[in-house]
């Protein structure tokens, strides 16, 4: 089997799951092609889509919700958007390449080439089998307006969700967000510490603000820090903003305790190495939190569909949240220090983490193959 997959620019969680896929296609002998399939029609429209979403998202949040709700309030399966009529511009980049390169099945993260491969399919432009993965956990705005053979949900607690907005039952399959393989192995937390070069004997406090370095991670650690009268240690990931990375290391240079890292490719171990997880709802490092079983408070989230992924987790007593940051950090210190509540979370994140996710989608893309063959 051969599989195409289409992510974008906007933000790494997309782009985490398609590799999570290719990953797990290629560990059993399948060949994946990973884009971002802006980059077809040129490098400068990736950046300057992503650069966009990312700024909108960053500098102006409560303008990023108002467009989220505006979404939500013209997103219909009986009529198409603005965003369809402009994704259905990528339709010539996309049919050129697939006229060059021969697969089975195009996989999608991300809902803008799911928009592109609706028009091209309404067109008549390609017979391939298509599948969408909703790495949210609420249906975001446009996605009832796109025509996939199957759409890959979260968790089963969404039906009805998507449901309502249109998209028909049999093709909904609530088989999870897939994760990278190294999530889904777990290192013992002390060797985790001493890989790391962190003290074995005293917890960790992870802070993640997104690949990017969304929220007020500098007051947050700042506040987290004149909490820890005992040794305590803070791992603050910036993420690729540079800026918050040179600022936290100025301002926290004389503290031994706190450690300031850039971008990396070991959160993996960082999160096997934390006693408590701070991080913005994003839907797919929360799930690569829960995957982990670690330990997790949510810190605000960017207003729109990180709202809905913290309030999931919270429904299903999977996290802790508050407004303020504050009582945020208490949260923390509750999870690390009052055994019964961090076990309930725990044993809540246990029975509804999808670690099979990834596994389970290459069967569903065997099965779809099968009966088009049969």
């Amino acid at each position: 089997m051969k599989v195409l997959i289409l992510s974008c620019n906007t933000g790494e969680g997309h782009n985490m799951a398609g590799k999570a896929m290719k990953e797990a296609l290629e560990m059993v002998g399948h060949e994946a092609v990973m884009l971002d399939y802006m980059k077809l029609s040129s490098v400068r429209t990736s950046k300057a889509v992503g650069g966009a979403y990312i700024n909108v998202a960053k500098y102006t949040p409560h303008f990023f919700y108002l467009l989220y709700k505006a979404g939500l309030k013209i997103s219909s399966a009986k009529r198409k958007s603005p965003v369809y009529y402009t994704n259905s511009l990528m339709a010539k980049y996309l049919k050129k390449y697939l006229e060059e390169n021969n697969f089975d099945v195009i996989l999608m993260p991300h809902i803008f080439p799911a928009e592109t491969i609706t028009y091209m399919k309404r067109e008549k432009i390609i017979n391939q089998k298509t599948i969408a993965i909703s790495t949210d956990y609420t249906c975001i705005p446009f996605w009832e307006e796109t025509e996939c053979d199957a759409y890959i949900i979260p968790h089963e607690r969404m039906m009805d969700e998507y449901i309502k907005r249109g998209i028909p039952k049999d093709k909904l399959y609530p088989l999870g967000i897939p994760v990278r393989q190294d999530f889904l192995m777990k290192e013992n937390m002390k060797k985790a510490k001493k890989d790391l070069n962190l003290n074995i004997d005293k917890p960790m406090y992870l802070i993640m603000s997104g690949s990017m370095g969304f929220g007020k991670i500098q007051l947050f650690t700042f506040e987290l820090n004149k909490q820890c009268k005992n040794g305590e240690q803070i791992v603050v990931i910036c993420g690729n903003n540079q800026n918050l990375k040179r600022v936290l290391e100025k301002e926290f240079k004389n503290q031994s305790n706190v450690y300031i890292i850039g971008y990396t490719d070991r959160i993996s171990i960082y999160m096997d190495a934390a006693d408590v997880v701070y991080t913005k709802p994003g839907g797919l490092t929360s799930t690569e939190v829960i995957v982990k079983n670690r330990p997790l408070v949510h810190t605000s989230p960017i207003p729109g569909c990180e709202t809905k992924n913290m309030e999931f987790f919270m429904e299903k007593g999977m996290s802790l949240h508050s407004k303020k940051i504050s009582e945020q950090i208490e949260q923390g210190k509750t999870l690390l220090y009052n055994d019964k509540i961090r076990e309930k979370i725990l044993e809540n994140q246990r029975e509804n983490a999808k670690k099979s996710a990834a596994k389970d989608i290459i069967k569903l893309m065997n099965t779809l193959i099968n009966k088009e063959n049969n």
